[in-house]
């Protein structure tokens, strides 16, 4: 009965998360010029996107900035969930002051994070001693740039997806290996990251998927030069400003079949049991 009155909203969320997919993928079949097109062509705007320099070296950028970005914000919202979930004075305004990074919209904060790092008014520069350098105008260190302005913003949504874990992990646990002589290390090892994996799963999975797609800050920030243009932002420049509407979907579907397989890859190699939590119980 449950899955009878279920059954209509599921296959209306169904209709519409598969409808915009579908109709990129029949896009991405037909040849245009400008927004006109020209006729069908089948695979041919996927067998140039995959030959086309610029969307492997996009693909390259966007593993990078996804590789560091969800490492240092894993990293850091882990000690932030440690920290948060003990108890002292001033607890409720240090969860408030740490999610606060996380509560600015992103074009905000690409912005603030921008004039930071420019060379005038250069608060960065300033702060470290620098002279005029230009950390958006140089490669490497302009994907340095957008990577701490996404782990500054972002750290504090990891931090609480694995509290909400932590807090679900008993009291009684930790006083036991207490008792029983277990150091801070090994009640951290033995107890908190086992029991936290679901927690953590769902942390990385939300944050790579996340990654992948980024286009907003490395749109603001450097638009995309210096190696870092991202896949979302090539799917754009050839959708809106070139106005190749085939080309762009058939890079739109490319993206989205390697999120997918990504995300797949990425639960089957973590396992069941961090789905589950319980051993697959």
């Amino acid at each position: 009965m449950a899955r009878l009155f279920l059954s209509p909203s599921v296959l209306v969320m169904a209709l519409v998360a598969a409808f915009p997919i579908i109709y990129a993928f029949v896009l991405s079949l037909y040849l245009y010029q400008g927004r006109l097109r020209e006729g069908f062509g089948g695979l041919e705007n996927y067998t140039e996107a995959l030959t086309e320099p610029r969307f492997w070296d996009a693909v390259k950028a966007t593993f990078i900035f996804t590789i560091t970005s969800v490492s240092g914000e894993f990293a850091i919202g882990l000690g932030f969930a440690l920290i948060m979930r003990q108890a002292f004075h001033g607890r409720g305004i240090t969860r408030a002051s740490i999610l606060v990074p996380w509560v600015i919209p992103t074009v905000i904060a690409a912005q603030l994070w921008y004039f930071m790092f420019s060379v005038t008014p250069g608060f960065v520069n300033h702060i470290l001693g620098l002279d005029r350098f230009n950390w958006l105008g140089e490669p490497g260190w302009a994907m340095f740039s957008i990577v701490f302005a996404d782990v500054w913003k972002t750290a504090p949504f990891v931090a609480l997806l694995l509290l909400a874990g932590l807090q679900t992990i008993p009291d009684e646990l930790y006083e036991s290996a207490r008792v029983d002589g277990a150091t801070t290390w090994q009640r951290f090892r033995f107890i908190t990251m086992p029991l936290l994996k679901p927690a953590i799963l769902v942390a990385l999975l939300f944050r790579t998927v996340d990654a992948l797609r980024v286009f907003d800050l490395p749109q603001v920030m450097t638009g995309g030069a210096n190696n870092t243009e991202s896949l979302s932002m090539l799917v754009q420049r050839f959708v809106v400003v070139t106005l190749d509407p085939g080309f762009g979907s058939a890079l739109s579907t490319l993206t989205f079949i390697l999120v997918l397989m990504i995300g797949v890859l990425f639960v089957r190699a973590l396992g069941r049991d961090f789905v589950v939590g319980t051993g697959g119980e």
